[in-house]
């Protein structure tokens, strides 16, 4: 099977990473967007997550309708690693993570989607990739929305 990078994404008021109580990344209003490499995941994957995510128009306009993308709302991004997002559970109880990307590749994958985003003139926060962190999120709306590289 064909892997496929996932994400989701969720519009938030403020969002931040703590590892051991320490804060090493926070953001206000914009997106928290866990990440999830898969094996045979490609830079072309992670290319096109990475601008559909950035044009998603997720944010009210004058009107008060979703009508914005994150840069006119001038929102942030706060991208956090989450190997977990390709959890199989299809075969009971205990998920299994073969899906994921080996943690070298995943890094560089993950790596590569923080370059695009930056790329495009999003302010990028980011958790510690392969650490243990506590995600906190005052996820705005609720607006929640789950996409892959097969996601059109």
């Amino acid at each position: 099977m064909h892997g496929f990078v996932r994400a989701v994404v969720q519009r938030v008021s403020r969002a931040e990473v703590r590892i051991e109580q320490r804060t090493i990344a926070r953001i206000g209003p914009g997106l928290a967007v866990l990440l999830g490499v898969a094996r045979g995941d490609g830079e072309a994957d992670a290319a096109m997550l990475a601008d559909r995510i950035v044009g998603l128009r997720i944010f009210a306009d004058r009107d008060g309708k979703m009508n914005l993308a994150l840069g006119a709302a001038g929102g942030a991004m706060l991208v956090v690693s989450q190997f977990t997002l390709l959890a199989d559970t299809s075969h009971g109880r205990r998920p299994s993570f073969i899906e994921a990307a080996a943690p070298d590749e995943a890094r560089r994958l993950y790596g590569h989607f923080l370059s695009l985003v930056r790329a495009a003139g999003v302010k990028v926060e980011e958790g510690e990739f392969g650490a243990t962190m506590e995600v906190e999120l005052v996820n705005h709306g609720p607006v929640t929305i789950i996409l892959d590289s097969r996601t059109r």
